[in-house]
């Protein structure tokens, strides 16, 4: 089995927020789809170690950021690289505060959207949020969303232990 196949599966680059008892934090992720029309709903997967997710988990709210092709890796890396225990994503980046009280990064983003968890499902390492959209908005019409393929051969982008995609190399 060529593990390597993997990687011919697309996704895009978001950011994931959410907040709950008064902290906030954001993540990286690129399994982010849309899973039905009516209701709009769609699907996140997110790490159980990740701090976005222990808040996602509590408040049951989240904004996803869907990202530009423009979106410097420094910025990224904030959110993919670092835990927003130990550090304010939230520092020195554009935001806006959704409806539902939860943040959604709108510095390098094409389109924002809110929504509610409607379901979940364990997944030994993450956890499926499937999510009902209450809002959306287009940031930038002129700028193309970043795929996940890009972020790999353009940007020249890692990919975080944690993350669903992940592939160990061999030893």
């Amino acid at each position: 089995m060529d593990i390597n196949a993997l990687q011919k599966i697309q996704y895009g680059v978001y950011i994931v927020s959410s907040q709950f008892d008064g902290k906030k934090s954001a993540q990286l992720a690129n399994c982010v789809f849309q899973i039905t029309s009516n209701p709009i709903q769609f699907a996140a997967s997110l790490s159980k170690q990740n701090f976005t997710c222990e808040l996602l988990e509590g408040s049951g709210k989240l904004a996803i950021s869907s990202l530009s092709e423009d979106a410097p890796f420094k910025f990224m890396g904030k959110f993919g690289f670092q835990s927003g225990r130990n550090t304010d994503k939230f520092s020195n980046v554009e935001y806006i505060v959704m409806q539902n009280g939860t943040p959604a990064i709108t510095s390098y983003a094409t389109a924002i959207y809110e929504l509610e968890v409607k379901n979940k499902i364990n997944l030994t390492t993450h956890i499926l949020f499937i999510a009902e959209v209450s809002d959306m908005k287009i940031i930038d019409r002129s700028k193309n969303a970043m795929t996940y393929d890009y972020y790999h051969k353009i940007k020249g982008g890692l990919t975080s232990k944690n993350a669903p995609t992940y592939i160990q190399k061999p030893l």
